[in-house]
C-alpha cells in the first residue's frame, strides 16, 4: 500500500499522524549551530576578529539552508507477517515487518515504529527500526510478542523520514498489508474444584443435602418398604438378623452458580510489571472453574462487573461452554487492559440482581482493593445469593504505601469472613487449588 503526502502543517509536539495524514515537524537540530554562529559574530565585532565573523557567516548560512530544506516525499509500502494467526495465552509469536521504498527519491533517514496492541508485551527484539532506502529497495525487522487472550488488532506503522540536514521530519501512519489480528483463546481446562454452598436446585448434581434418597454418601437406615430397590436393601443385616432394612444416602442436587469477574479499572493491579494483573488471574480461574462445574452437572453462568458488563445466563452443555470460552477470550468486557468507557456501579449492581436466578449462588473474583466491591459482595449475600469470594492478591510490601494497601485488603477479607461470606485469599505464588485447601477449614457451610 502506498501513502502519498498530504497537506503540510506544524502539529503539536505530542500529536501523532493518523492514517492518510502527513505531519511535518522541526527537529531543532540546527538551533544550537545558529546560536553559536551568532555568538561568534558578536565576539568578532567586539574583538575585531574577521575570522570569527567569517565563521559566523558560514554557520548562519548552513543553518538557514537546513531550515529552508524540505522533508523528503515518503512513498513506502509495508507488509506485516505473523508466524501464527492463533495462539494460546503465553505463547510467543514472531512478527516480521518489511518496508519498501516505492518512491523515486532516496530516503536517507527512515524510522519506523510498528503499532503493537496495548495488551501485548514485546519479549524479544524491538518493534522499532531505523534505516536508509534507495528507490525500489526494501528492509525488514522482526520482534517477538507474548500472546494474551483476546483479538488483538495491530495499529498502522508510524513512519518518520528526515532529509540529509535532519532539520525537518515528516511523519505518516501507513497500514501494513498482511496479518493485522492475533487471536488468543484460552483452552478452559478443567481446574481444581471449588466447594459449593448448600443452596441447590432440583437437578441431580454434586451438592449434598440433609435429606435421604439416592446418592453416594451414607445417610441412614430405615425399615424396608414394599417397592424399595433391591440394590438399596441391607443384605448383610438381613442375613444376620432376618430383618429387612433399606439404606438411604444423602441426596445430591445440582447448584446454580454464577461466576462474576470484577473488571473495574480498580482491579487491574499486579505485583510488578511482569506479573499478570488480578483481572487476568481472575479470568483464567473463572474459565477453569466454569469447565469444572459443568463437568459435575452444575448449571453455570458468567458475568463481568465493570465497563461493558457481560452476562451469560446459567446453563449446561458443550455449546454453553463454547460461548463462555469465546467470551473470556475475546469479549471486550474481559479485556486485558482497562477500558476507557463510563461505568456506573450502582446501576450495574441493580441490573445484576434482576438477572440472577433466585437460587443462584455467586463466586466473585476480585482483588478486593477497594471498599465498594466488598460492600457489593455483602449486599448480594444479604439478598440470598450465597457469595464465595476468590481474591487474587496483587499487593506487595516494597514500600510503606504498598504495605498499607496490603493491610487494608486483608482487613476487607476479614470483615467479609465475619459477615459469613467465604473468602479464598489467593497469593500470586500459589495455585488456586492450594489456596482453597488452605482456607476451606474455616468454612462452616
Amino acid at each position: 500500500m502506498s501513502e502519498s503526502p498530504g497537506p503540510r502543517n506544524q502539529p503539536a509536539p505530542d500529536r501523532r499522524a493518523s492514517p492518510g495524514e502527513t505531519l511535518d515537524r522541526e527537529t531543532n537540530r540546527w538551533y544550537g549551530v545558529n546560536a553559536l554562529s551568532l555568538a561568534a559574530g558578536a565576539l568578532g565585532v567586539l574583538l575585531g576578529r574577521p575570522g570569527l565573523l567569517l565563521v559566523a557567516v558560514v554557520g548562519v548560512a548552513y543553518g538557514g539552508l537546513a531550515l529552508a530544506a524540505r522533508p523528503p516525499d515518503v512513498h513506502v509500502e509495508l507488509s506485516r507477517e505473523l508466524d501464527r494467526h492463533t495462539a494460546a495465552p503465553g505463547d510467543h509469536v514472531r512478527v516480521t515487518v518489511t518496508v519498501r521504498n516505492a518512491g523515486d527519491s532516496l530516503l536517507a533517514d527512515l524510522r519506523l515504529v510498528d503499532g503493537v496492541p496495548d495488551a501485548i508485551d514485546v519479549v524479544e527484539g524491538s518493534p522499532r527500526t531505523a534505516t536508509s532506502l534507495r528507490p525500489g529497495k526494501a528492509a525488514s525487522f522482526a520482534y517477538t510478542v507474548r500472546a494474551t487472550r483476546g483479538d488483538h488488532e495491530f495499529d498502522p506503522v508510524t513512519v518518520l523520514a528526515r532529509g540529509f540536514s535532519g532539520a525537518i521530519e515528516r511523519e505518516t501512519a501507513v497500514h501494513a498489508r498482511g496479518d493485522a489480528v492475533l487471536t488468543c483463546t484460552p483452552r478452559l481446562d478443567v481446574g481444581d474444584p471449588l466447594p459449593l454452598r448448600a443452596l441447590t436446585t432440583g437437578f441431580t448434581g454434586r451438592v449434598v443435602t440433609d435429606t435421604g434418597g439416592p446418592g453416594t454418601e451414607f445417610h441412614a437406615v430405615r425399615e424396608y418398604r414394599p417397592g424399595d430397590p433391591l440394590s438399596r436393601i441391607d443384605w448383610k443385616r438381613a442375613a444376620r438378623t432376618g430383618e429387612y432394612a433399606t439404606l438411604e444416602f444423602r441426596r445430591e442436587r445440582a447448584a446454580t452458580v454464577v461466576l462474576l469477574v470484577d473488571t473495574r479499572e480498580e482491579s487491574y493491579l499486579a505485583p510488578d510489571d511482569e506479573a499478570p494483573s488480578a483481572v487476568e488471574r481472575s479470568v483464567a480461574a473463572a474459565g477453569e472453574l466454569f469447565t469444572s462445574l459443568l463437568s459435575t452437572g452444575d448449571r453455570v453462568g458468567l458475568g463481568a462487573f465493570g465497563p461493558g458488563a457481560y452476562w451469560l445466563a446459567p446453563g449446561t452443555g458443550s455449546e454453553h461452554r463454547t460461548r463462555a470460552r469465546q467470551a473470556l477470550a475475546t469479549d471486550e468486557a474481559f479485556a486485558p487492559v482497562p477500558r476507557d468507557v463510563p461505568f456506573f456501579p450502582g446501576l450495574e449492581l441493580r441490573r445484576l440482581r434482576r438477572r440472577l436466578p433466585a437460587d443462584a449462588q455467586v463466586v466473585l473474583f476480585s482483588p478486593l482493593c477497594d471498599d465498594y466491591v466488598a460492600r457489593a459482595a455483602r449486599r448480594l449475600d444479604a439478598y440470598g445469593h450465597l457469595v464465595t469470594v476468590v481474591s487474587p492478591d496483587p499487593t506487595t510490601e516494597r514500600t510503606v504505601g504498598e504495605s498499607l494497601a496490603r493491610l487494608e485488603r486483608r482487613l476487607r477479607c476479614s470483615r467479609l469472613r465475619e459477615a459469613g461470606l467465604r473468602v479464598v485469599d489467593w497469593s500470586a505464588d500459589e495455585r488456586l487449588g492450594a489456596a482453597v485447601e488452605t482456607t476451606r477449614s474455616r468454612w462452616s457451610g
